[in-house]
């Protein structure tokens, strides 16, 4: 069924030709004001509802998201005004999603790119080093900026001017700001990698001048103050990640034997970071040998002349008396001496250490054990039962094989068995209600859109096309002998007229019957048009004359 009958708009044009141009005009402004109206509806029904994808962007970033979002199938715009870039709300966490994996945008301006579109004719020398300053900065900016993690950056360098004298020299300083992506952070070794960077572009400046800060305002290079608490912050990490690993290794040992859920295990591992050296030297007495042996012997025999040197002993000895037995007693007069002397050196065996200790020596070991209670199904109804001490025993030998339990260096290992809380499910989330969902609005839209195109064809369009039509049919030529065409014209009007402008309104007339009833029908018609019937007097007059 067709919304508007091609016999009624035929029939309208003709009776819209029959209305003076006054009303012709109107008309004409009603009908297209009517068409515009619908056409906007539909537009704006079909037209995705957009959203700020991003703010203040840079030229190069603004072009370069665009060709991104539609490489990507994703609509895009540019807001005129603000110079926003507008995608649909449906697709904004979308196009954020996808820009992010791209490393879009940068928000870097020019660096060196800028001193090649401005002449130095003319510029100061100070003018040129600030601009080379500002190029080198963004260029530095730029470089961090590419790294994974970073959103953007700023470096701001402060480069002392150098006297002639060495002692009069002062150091360069760097500080860089660094806006990193959400739910991201930089490890210590990046942040070392970003300041050694900035230092080996920069002329004389040193590592611990550069200071790097995040968006949060948190410091994340350490300097001279700050390096002991660094230090004591990566043996807390060593720490926790060496204890991690021995409760991995204990629960990855006894969850394939009581469960998933069964076991929770806690290591404690007392470290010593000290840094010790010794030097230690031994002797072994129990095997010497003999490297060298020197023996000295000396002997002597007969008469020894001496004395205090004086007039005495120079002087000749006196007339002796002969002796019978001579001979015996010379024999036992002449003195003699001996002398040994001997010198043995021997080769010990002899040991020399020296031991460094380093950082990060294992101490004592403390390993805390908890076991939930054995659960037996019966007939579908689950029982617990306690762990029984060989139980725990053989767990705790299974135990300390796996962490290398030591008792001389005072290892602890502790099982307990004890009933395990069953967690609550958690509670649903709330369902978002249909009219906060993006596509509620779409839909909505686009209904609203067709209710109102319904009511303009309906409501507009149709009854003025059968008005023209009404119209069209009671100014058909009149015949001036008997005008009974204008009667019939009155008496054929049809039902439900409806009329523009000064047109008003006929009621329906019902088929000529009796006398009252014609003559209630011609009171109402003169009432309401006695234009028309003083017209149908005077066709009479005229015929009758």
């Amino acid at each position: 069924m067709a919304l508007v009958n091609t016999e009624e708009v035929s029939a309208g044009l003709a009776g819209m030709s029959g209305l003076n141009a006054f009303r012709q005009i109107g008309l004409m402004l009603g009908l297209a004001a009517s068409v515009a109206i619908g056409v906007t509806v539909v537009l704006w029904s079909w037209t995705p509802n957009y959203g700020v994808l991003y703010g203040a962007l840079e030229e190069r970033d603004v072009s370069t998201v665009l060709d991104a979002l539609r490489q990507g199938g994703i609509e895009a715009k540019l807001d005129e005004a603000t110079g926003a870039v507008l995608v649909p709300k449906g697709n904004i966490h979308d196009a954020r999603i996808r820009l992010a994996s791209m490393g879009l945008p940068k928000g870097v301006s020019a660096g060196f790119d800028a001193l090649e579109d401005k002449s130095s004719f003319g510029v100061s020398q100070f003018m040129e080093k600030a601009r080379y300053q500002r190029a080198l900065e963004i260029e530095l900016a730029r470089t961090i900026s590419s790294l994974s993690n970073v959103k953007n950056a700023r470096v701001h360098l402060a480069v002392p001017r150098q006297s002639v004298f060495v002692r009069n020299r002062k150091k360069s300083s760097a500080s860089v700001v660094i806006d990193l992506f959400p739910g991201r952070n930089l490890e210590s070794g990046q942040v070392s990698a970003i300041t050694h960077m900035v230092s080996s572009s920069i002329p004389e400046l040193d590592v611990s001048n550069v200071t790097v800060v995040d968006q949060r305002g948190k410091l994340l290079t350490s300097g001279s103050a700050n390096l002991q608490i660094a230090r004591t912050g990566a043996q807390f990490e060593y720490i926790n990640k060496f204890e991690q690993a021995y409760i991995d290794r204990i629960e990855r040992l006894l969850e394939p034997i009581l469960g998933s859920e069964s076991v929770r295990a806690q290591v404690t591992a007392d470290i010593d970071f000290t840094t010790s050296e010794q030097t230690q030297e031994s002797f072994n007495p129990d095997a010497p040998a003999l490297r060298s042996d020197q023996t000295t012997v000396e002997e002597s025999s007969g008469a020894i002349n001496g004395g205090v040197p004086g007039a005495l002993t120079n002087q000749p000895p006196g007339a002796g008396a002969i002796q019978e037995n001579i001979g015996v007693e010379v024999a036992k007069a002449t003195p003699s001496s001996r002398h040994r002397r001997e010198i043995r050196n021997y080769e010990l065996d002899k040991t020399i250490s020296h031991t460094r200790f380093s950082m990060g020596r294992l101490k004592r070991l403390s390993v805390a054990v908890v076991v939930d209670d054995k659960i037996t199904v019966v007939d579908g109804n689950s029982t617990r039962l306690p762990r029984t001490p060989e139980e725990l025993s053989r767990l705790s030998n299974l135990i300390k094989e796996a962490v290398g339990f030591n008792v001389q260096r005072g290892d602890t290992v502790n099982v307990m068995n004890s009933s395990f809380t069953v967690p609550e499910a958690p509670e649903p989330l709330p369902e978002v209600p249909i009219w906060e969902q993006g596509w509620a609005l779409d839909i909505g839209k686009k209904i609203l859109g067709a209710l109102l195109v319904i009511i303009v064809l309906f409501g507009i369009l149709k009854p003025i096309m059968r008005s023209l039509a009404t119209q069209s049919r009671e100014m058909v030529p009149v015949n001036s002998a008997t005008g009974s065409a204008a009667v019939g014209s009155v008496e054929g009007m049809a039902e439900d007229t409806v009329t523009l402008g000064a047109a008003q309104d006929i009621p329906a007339i019902p088929a000529p019957g009796s006398y009252e009833q014609n003559m209630i029908t011609a009171n109402k018609a003169v009432e309401q048009d006695p234009k028309l019937v003083a017209q149908v007097v005077k066709n009479w007059v005229a015929s009758d004359g």
